[in-house]
């Protein structure tokens, strides 16, 4: 086999590779002659079919699925030698397949970028640090008691907290806007859902009363139509509606699984989960910020194939995500929406695998059974979840990968600038803003 790299530019090799005729003849012979032995043709009996009649029927097919093995073998004998990393598969151009002579083609591929890595001792980061407080476990269970409120419908002035059914219309110079109006809209008070001053000028109002709100948009409101401009709603209160919490008894707890132990067992299920949380939570920060360190410090040339891999990757988690299962064709999300994310993800993964090589990291078995020790923890039968990660090679190597991004980020925190953050559990479980997002 022979190999000559015809072209070298950027992160693109064009690789000409010559395959002797005899390896390709040899082959396709042998396949035929084995094929004598099996195939059906009629006129002749099974087993006793000429190689030349053989030959004559199935040789064009038999050829070509012999080249397609061929080129994809001396493709990847080829980046051995030459030792080269590509991207994705090779587009095979100039493909030369005459009977008798030597197979050519052209292979043209994008190779993973050199990178330099930057000394990890540069890394600047903030550790959170929090601890989870008795206030903190009583917030979540107003937090819950708050998710299976009922209103019931009561003669009263509605305050902060109660929920009005209305009918409103809004004008704005006497004219109505779009999205201005709505018929027997339920809404509470406090709950921010309409422009400011509209749900504060709904205190103290009754059943049966109509009120006038003169208001403002906001200057940075989503439509430019409304941006800061004067309107007016004229709103009629149909009822009103005081909040109902119910009562922490066995029927609220069984809404959250706890079908034994009473409020004793409800509250310690309620804080070992705010206690995972937190914990993920503060991990997933401090991941987060040395992998924008390691992004800001390390300038990687990217491969376009990368780039459009993360690209297809960002667009089905968002069909995923939004999509529901309905049938989305993904060409109709436009590259350029996902393209900084994209390059962002591709740049951490070449970065990150350098890292990974260089430093001669491997997924440490204890941290990976913690891991999914910790997944099964959730479930009713721990045990079962734990042997069926095990028994998948595909959700074992997901785990793997995770630990082994937790291994890095040890590995960098051992070297890098570090101070301590103390935050309170509401804040440590808040994600962080993503780069280049405001606020």
């Amino acid at each position: 086999m022979q190999v000559s790299i015809e072209s070298s530019t950027g992160l693109e090799r064009q690789l000409k590779i010559g395959v002797p005729a005899d390896t390709i003849e040899q082959e396709v012979t042998a396949r035929l002659q084995k094929a004598t032995k099996t195939v059906s043709i009629k006129g002749f009996r099974k087993g006793k079919v000429p190689l030349r009649v053989v030959k004559q029927h199935y040789g064009k097919g038999v050829r070509q699925e012999v080249i397609g093995e061929v080129v994809n073998s001396s493709f990847y004998k080829a980046i051995q030698q030459e030792d080269l990393r590509p991207v994705g598969q090779p587009r095979i151009d100039d493909l030369n397949d005459v009977e008798g002579k030597d197979l050519e083609f052209m292979a043209i591929f994008e190779v993973y970028p050199e990178v330099e890595l930057a000394a990890l001792t540069k890394v600047k980061i903030s550790r959170p640090a929090s601890e989870l407080v008795e206030t903190d476990v009583e917030t979540m269970i107003e937090v819950l008691r708050n998710q299976q409120a009922k209103f019931e419908v009561a003669d009263k002035a509605a305050e902060d907290g109660d929920q009005l059914n209305i009918d409103f219309v809004g004008t704005a110079k006497g004219e109505e806007f779009a999205g201005g109006s709505a018929d027997a809209q339920d809404l509470v008070l406090g709950s921010d859902q309409m422009i400011p001053g509209f749900e504060a000028g709904l205190i103290g109002v009754k059943a049966g009363d109509e009120t006038v709100l003169k208001l403002k948009f906001p200057k940075d409101y989503q439509s430019d139509d409304l941006k800061g401009k004067a309107v007016v709603f004229s709103v009629k209160v149909n009822t009103v509606a005081n909040k109902e919490l119910p009562e922490l008894n066995d029927e609220f707890f069984k809404l959250y699984g706890v079908e034994e132990g009473g409020e004793a067992k409800f509250r310690e299920d309620i804080q070992a989960n705010m206690e995972r949380e937190l914990r993920n939570a503060i991990r997933t920060k401090v991941k987060n910020r040395i992998m924008n360190q390691l992004f800001e410090l390390n300038k990687v040339e990217l491969p376009a194939a990368l780039v459009t891999n993360e690209i297809t990757n960002l667009k089905q988690q968002m069909v995923q995500q939004f999509g529901g299962g309905q049938e989305i064709d993904l060409s109709m999300l436009p590259d350029d929406m996902f393209k900084e994310k994209a390059e962002r993800r591709a740049a951490l993964g070449v970065i990150v695998s350098e890292l990974v090589k260089v430093e001669e990291i491997t997924p440490d078995e204890v941290q990976v059974r913690a891991r999914i020790d910790e997944i099964a923890s959730t479930y009713e039968q721990p045990k079962e979840v734990v042997d069926y990660y095990y028994s998948k090679p595909e959700l074992l190597s997901s785990v793997e990968a995770v630990v082994l991004e937790d291994q890095v980020t040890e590995l960098v925190l051992a070297k890098a600038k570090v101070k301590e953050e103390v935050l309170s559990y509401e804040d440590a479980v808040k994600p962080d803003p993503e780069p280049g997002s405001e606020g």
